[in-house]
Formats: C-alpha cells, sequence, structure tokens
C-alpha cells in the first residue's frame, strides 16, 4: 500500500488541488492526513485559495481513501461537513505488520513527547516544518510540513510512506529526502520491518 501523506492545509483548496494532483501521479492508494484540515487558525493568515467549502468538495468523494486525525485547529463544524471521521486525536494503521503512529503533532511529537504504544513509523503535522529522521530505537519519524504555510525556511510539502520509505516532496513534486528503514527491530513490541 502506498500512502499519501499530507497536513496543516488550513482551508486552501489551491494547495489542496496540487497535494491531489501529486496523490494520482504518484499512484498512491490512500490519503494520511494529519490535521488542521478546515481552518486557518488564529496564529496563520489568510492562505491564498481559502475556500473550505472546496476543499470538502475536493476531499469528501474520497473519504473511501482518506484516513484522518483532529488537529489543533478541527471544531466539531468541522466533522459535520467532512464525510470521513477526523476527531481522533491519532489513528493507528497496520500496514504489511507495519505499525503507523499518525497524529496533528499538538500532543504527541518529538519535541513534547511521544506516544507510549509500540509503533514503527510515527508521522505529525502542527509545527509546518518538513522533518525525517531515523530515532535511536530505528523508527521512521516524518513531519511531510504543511501543503500551505511554511515555517522556518521550510518548504510547503508532503510526504509519501511504501515499504518501510518515506520520501519527503515540495509542492512541485521534487523528493528532498528519502529514508528506508531496514533491519530494524521490535518497536516497544511492535512487530519488525
Amino acid at each position: 500500500m502506498k500512502y499519501f501523506i499530507v497536513s496543516d492545509i488550513h482551508g486552501s483548496a489551491t494547495a489542496l488541488e496540487k497535494a491531489l494532483s501529486h496523490f494520482y501521479s504518484l499512484k498512491c492508494d490512500m490519503i494520511i492526513c494529519l490535521g488542521d484540515i478546515l481552518y486557518h487558525g488564529p496564529r496563520n493568515p489568510l492562505p491564498e485559495g481559502y475556500d473550505n467549502k472546496k476543499v470538502c468538495e475536493m476531499l469528501n468523494p474520497l473519504s473511501d481513501k482518506i484516513i484522518s486525525c483532529r488537529g489543533n485547529c478541527e471544531a466539531e463544524v468541522c466533522q459535520m461537513v467532512l464525510t470521513f471521521p477526523t476527531m481522533n486525536d491519532y489513528s493507528l494503521i497496520v500496514d504489511n505488520g507495519v505499525k503507523i503512529f499518525a497524529t496533528h503533532g499538538h500532543l504527541f511529537s518529538p519535541q513534547t513527547k511521544l506516544p507510549e504504544t509500540a509503533f514503527n513509523v510515527f508521522l505529525y503535522g502542527h509545527t509546518h516544518v518538513q522533518h525525517l529522521e531515523l530515532d535511536s530505537k530505528n523508527r521512521l519519524i516524518c513531519n511531510p510540513g504543511s501543503t500551505t504555510f511554511s515555517k522556518q525556511n521550510s518548504p510547503k510539502g508532503f510526504a509519501t510512506y511504501e515499504n518501510f520509505k518515506i520520501n519527503l516532496y515540495d509542492m512541485e513534486g521534487n523528493i528532498l529526502h528519502s529514508l528506508t528503514a531496514v533491519d530494524a527491530p521490535h518497536a516497544g513490541g511492535a512487530v519488525p520491518f
């Protein structure tokens, strides 16, 4: 299974349209959305192409392909207009025995605390800064950045995951960084790679 990882859309139909074009061109099977889908938040400016209704119109037809979690800008009204579940603090995905923990990053993150549950891959957003590393326990840790707002000179972007490999991309579709986990030991009881 090939996953398209996106975060912090913040209501930008322009950014989402570009991201979805890469979802299709890269022939991904599923979308992992790490939250902050509709609202731009009180700390961000109004994004280019801000159109929540259009964002819903683009995402709702893909409901059967979306695994999502709640960002710090999500509200109950967001769930009322989105047809896929998006109010959980995290999603745990098991892909060929690999445990993928997907969260927004405001509750769990490498900067604050990682979850105590077993995982092989940890996906988070929130900071709008791309990040990719293999930690001391041989777990892939990835932040795809934001499709809409870049911070700390990080490019706007997204990521993909397939067969123990994560690629970080900019919004033009250029691979900026890749990491593959091989021969990783059990991660706190998780199945090895």
